[in-house]
């Protein structure tokens, strides 16, 4: 198995699958977890391999734009690493990384460290740290606008401490998603690397919503 090459075709496979894609989640959203990854699996013990086969297929098919159905990504991701004669053990690991890597899943009543492994620990870092900073400010808001959601209600309280069924349903506004996932990721991150990476982009989303609440105010 030429390992280049199949990262070459997998690259290719999710640009062609993702054209079209909302814009937080398209292949450039990809290409950042992509070389976050890299970047993080430097200071850990992994497969380099599978961390950039993961990192490429993570969001193949993300359930929220696929009514909720968590085994199409999976599923999908099998299915082409097959067609290219991936290795039936790196297929099932890929497929264990998409299905838990997502923040819903942490919010499973069910969900243990048993499910973890050092490759998904990375992509997921990688992939927690698109959600924030000024990128993450970003793509909150063109899901948001994508789904026709409010920006801020001030009559709508964030629900703290939700389980993954009612986050996948919620229709909040755009801003309460800041406190029901967006200023959690920090503390939730798995790697050295990435809680450093995260502290800043934290305190830059904490500065962004002192100067929302100002503008909205009328303070500024």
């Amino acid at each position: 198995m030429d390992k280049k090459q199949v990262i070459s075709q997998t690259t290719s496979f999710v640009k062609k699958t993702l054209e079209g894609a909302e814009g937080g989640h398209d292949w450039f959203h990809i290409e950042r977890v992509y070389n976050n990854a890299k970047l993080i699996a430097k200071g850990e013990n992994v497969n380099l391999f599978i961390v950039e086969l993961g990192a490429l297929l993570h969001d193949i098919a993300d359930a929220k734009f696929h009514d909720g159905d968590e085994s199409i990504g999976p599923k999908k991701a099998a299915s082409f690493l097959r067609s290219i004669k991936v290795e039936e053990e790196i297929i099932e690991h890929i497929e264990h990384i998409i299905h838990y890597v997502s923040f819903k899943t942490s919010l499973d009543q069910n969900h243990t460290k048993i499910h973890q492994s050092n490759e998904l620990n990375v992509i997921q870092d990688a992939d927690r740290l698109d959600a924030i900073g000024a990128i993450g400010i970003a793509r909150a808001f063109n899901y948001g606008g994508f789904k026709n959601r409010s920006l801020f209600d001030p009559n709508i309280a964030p629900a703290i401490n939700q389980d993954k069924e009612s986050y996948k349903n919620s229709k909040a506004p755009t801003i309460n998603h800041f406190y029901e996932k967006l200023l959690l990721l920090k503390d939730k991150m798995n790697t050295q690397t990435a809680r450093e990476i995260a502290e800043k982009r934290h305190q830059f989303m904490e500065l962004y919503l002192q100067q929302f609440y100002d503008e909205w105010d009328g303070n500024l």
